[in-house]
């Protein structure tokens, strides 16, 4: 069985991160049709007819460009989660503080007790329990 997949799926597109984020919007879709009614069982209907298509589609090239669009477009949101993702990761370690002069990020290791803070990028010092 799974060589016969194996032999189906050859040369087709396959999953990618535009993929995903219809099947996403699919499924969150699908739940709201519960409450609201039909109108998001069509829309979920819709979008994962449209991510099985590009999925199975044998126009990789197409498939492609429209992933390298959408990443860009999605660049500066994906890179900010992934800084929240990062300090939500060290928040047992560190505390981060921002600079009351420039506003500037400044990461603390925790259980110092009340230190002087300096900034590195406009040089003003300032106390905080770490």
């Amino acid at each position: 069985m799974r060589e016969k997949m194996q032999r189906f799926m050859w040369g087709r597109y396959g999953n990618d991160s535009f993929n995903q984020v219809l099947l996403a919007v699919a499924f969150i879709s699908l739940l709201l049709s519960f409450v609201g009614g039909g109108i998001f069982y069509i829309l979920a209907t819709i979008v994962m007819g449209y991510a099985y298509f590009r999925m199975f589609s044998r126009n990789i090239s197409r498939r492609s460009a429209e992933n390298q669009k959408f990443l860009q477009r999605t660049r500066k949101l994906r890179g900010l989660l992934g800084k929240k993702k990062m300090e939500w990761a060290q928040r047992k370690n560190y505390h981060i503080y921002k600079c009351p002069n420039c506003r500037q990020k400044l990461r603390v290791p925790r259980g110092r007790g009340r230190i002087a803070i300096s900034c590195r990028k406009c040089g003003n010092e300032f106390i905080k329990k770490s």
